[in-house]
């Protein structure tokens, strides 16, 4: 899953696409827009409020008190109305009040660009997130057992961030220098051309290190962002099977693992820091460089003649309100850069195609006889199934037994949809399985997963999964069909404890049981089992099956059956059992005739049975011994 391209017309498709997020938040933006020209107006006021007060002081302390005073329009007006630089003089205590009325009505308005800015990003965040989720839970099977979770997790929070905080500040920001670069270069030239025209020079160079800047770091963060991808998915593939790593003592192994990844995050993370400290120390020299030159070319236009006191003051503080911003663009070029490799990550997920249902699919009976026709299938062109032929009557049991990858589980997943045979056909009561809708067949099969999960909370809420609207008469009903109640009984919270994460304390048994019994809450018209009965005893096992027969679901009727087991005697009551070999069915038949047919099936019921015995015999040789004891 790496980021491909980065040419500048990739980055400014890119950047189109951000309107998609924004629809809803303009008046947001636009009072955030308004609020960033009236904040940086009165920024541009205080210098100028500033300087008329200066020149005024020095005007009267040179006897030159009936000057005009140098201030913006209609308050040098006012002034000169009543005295005045001498007016101005004697009374600074105005001016003193206009910083301060200035000063908070600028602060007014940049808290609301803060808080509309805020919002609108907030706003856009949430979309996102909540568009990313629902996009990856309609995207194919296939595109998640290819994905690493650590990596998309990363894309829905530290990417979707990244693109917020760009959003809430940068954005802003971004118009913010533009209008302060006008109205500088406009009050500046207003006052001294000459002075304006030195006070530029170093200003290009200080782009150019910026637009170097940007260059750069868009790729380290690119890669950064990648590696960190990497060390989540590994951080949490090792946390979820921390049993398993115990279990083989392999903390040393995997502590070296998620070290590499942490070095390689580290590296990477350093090489931009250096790019930074480089950009900002050179930006440095050169704003300081440049506000230098304006105040020696200032005072010597001063001792001319050519430009007041307070006007070079004014010049020096433009200059410095004008070179941040300015200098700020490599950060605003450095969020950018981030935003941009964040959202060709989060495109990335939200332009993997959906899954889709065949155009005029519908819903169809699905109990009905269930047929296979000469289906292949295969995974990235190496087969798995071949040539797969069978056919299954509403309410029977069907069994499969086979070796490991001899495509017992890509053939329910077939059955499921999770996958489309490349070859053959599926039908459900004669109609091709591939005209039903994938959600509504989904809705009427129920799958328990060979590996069962359960969600980190209670024993109550992992039942009703399946069923939100399921009473605790329900919920009951079916932990005793699965014999799940005797277990639950002797919790302290019965059905509401804590099974923690993916159901970490309990045993496996328990957690297929568990599984089972959810899936059974849901009115089914076809039922997998899928190796569910493996880690359960072998009376549990009947139990089981015997309570099923009885009636598995809501209804007194009982769902078409496919049950995937090692255990020969969760197989031998079957109405019909497949035998799976290099992906072609070798063997199909009921337990008394494939037991007398030279195959696979007849080896493996042997080897069970002289288990059983041998079993049977030790147990036997025990009793006696206690007995003659």
């Amino acid at each position: 899953m790496q980021i491909r391209g980065k040419s500048a017309s990739e980055n400014w498709i890119v950047l189109k696409r951000f309107p998609e997020f924004m629809k809803g938040n303009g008046m947001k933006y636009v009072g955030s827009m308004f609020s960033v020209v009236v904040s940086v107006l009165t920024s541009f006021l205080t210098p100028l409020l500033i300087a008329g007060a200066v020149d005024a002081v020095t005007d009267t302390m040179n006897g030159a008190g009936t000057n005009p005073v140098n201030l913006p329009g209609f308050l040098a007006r006012w002034f000169n109305v009543r005295g005045g630089a001498e007016y101005l003089a004697r009374h600074i205590w105005i001016v003193a009040a206009l910083l301060v009325g200035v000063s908070l009505l600028g602060g007014l308005f940049q808290y609301l660009r803060g808080k509309w800015s805020a919002e609108a990003s907030e706003t856009i965040a949430e979309r996102m997130r909540t568009r990313l989720y629902a996009h990856l839970l309609d995207m194919d099977y296939d595109y998640h057992v290819k994905a690493q979770t650590g990596d998309l997790i990363q894309r829905c929070t530290t990417d979707v961030d990244t693109v917020r905080r760009f959003l809430a500040s940068q954005v802003i920001e971004i118009f913010r220098t533009v209008i302060m670069v006008v109205l500088a270069l406009s009050l500046m030239s207003a006052i001294h051309v000459k002075l304006t025209l030195i006070s530029l020079v170093l200003i290009p160079p200080l782009f150019g290190l910026a637009f170097w800047f940007f260059h750069w770091v868009q790729k380290l963060f690119r890669e950064a962002d990648e590696a960190d991808g990497q060390l989540s998915a590994m951080l949490q593939e090792s946390l979820t099977g921390v049993r398993v790593v115990r279990a083989f003592g392999r903390q040393r192994y995997e502590s070296d693992r998620f070290t590499v990844c942490a070095d390689a995050v580290h590296d990477k993370s350093v090489r931009i820091s250096r790019v930074m400290a480089v950009y900002w120390s050179g930006s440095d020299m050169l704003s300081m460089a440049q506000t230098g030159m304006t105040l020696l070319f200032g005072i010597y236009f001063a001792t001319r003649g050519e430009i007041t006191t307070g006007n070079v003051l004014t010049f020096v503080s433009y200059i410095s309100m004008l070179i941040w911003p300015i200098r700020q663009l490599g950060r605003i070029l450095q969020d950018l850069g981030k935003s941009i490799v964040a959202m060709k990550r989060l495109y990335e997920v939200l332009d993997a195609p959906a899954e889709k249902d065949t155009p005029g699919a519908g819903e169809a009976p699905l109990y009905e006889e269930i047929r296979f026709d000469h289906v292949g299938f295969g995974y990235d062109g190496q087969p798995v199934l071949e040539d797969v032929s069978f056919a299954v009557k509403p309410g029977q049991t069907v069994a499969i037994l086979g070796a490991t990858g001899s495509g017992k589980s890509t053939l329910m997943n077939l059955m499921q949809r999770l996958y489309d045979a490349h070859s053959g056909q599926i039908t459900v009561g004669g109609r091709d399985i591939r005209t039903i809708e994938k959600k509504y067949l989904r809705s009427r099969v129920g799958y328990v997963l060979q590996e069962p999960f359960l969600y980190s909370r209670s024993i109550r809420d992992n039942l009703a999964i399946t069923d939100s609207n399921a009473t605790d008469a329900d919920i009951e009903r079916v932990a005793k069909i699965t014999h799940s109640d005797g277990f639950i009984a002797q919790f302290k919270e019965g059905y509401g404890t804590m099974v923690g994460e993916r159901g970490v304390t309990l045993s496996g048994g328990q957690k297929q049981r568990i599984a089972i019994a959810r899936t059974l809450l849901r009115d089914n018209d076809i039922l997998i089992l899928d190796d569910s009965l493996s880690a359960v005893d072998t009376e549990t096992d009947r139990a089981i099956r015997e309570a099923l027969k009885e009636g598995r679901s809501k209804g007194s009727r009982v769902p078409t059956t496919f049950i995937i087991s090692h255990r020969l005697t969760t197989l031998a009551d079957a109405d019909l059992i497949l035998v799976l070999e290099d992906g072609r069915i070798a063997q199909q038949g009921t337990h008394e005739q494939l037991i007398h047919m030279d195959g696979m099936y007849q080896k493996v019921y042997r080897i069970q049975a002289a288990l059983e015995d041998e079993l049977m015999n030790e147990e036997l040789g025990m009793r006696n011994e206690e007995l003659e004891r």
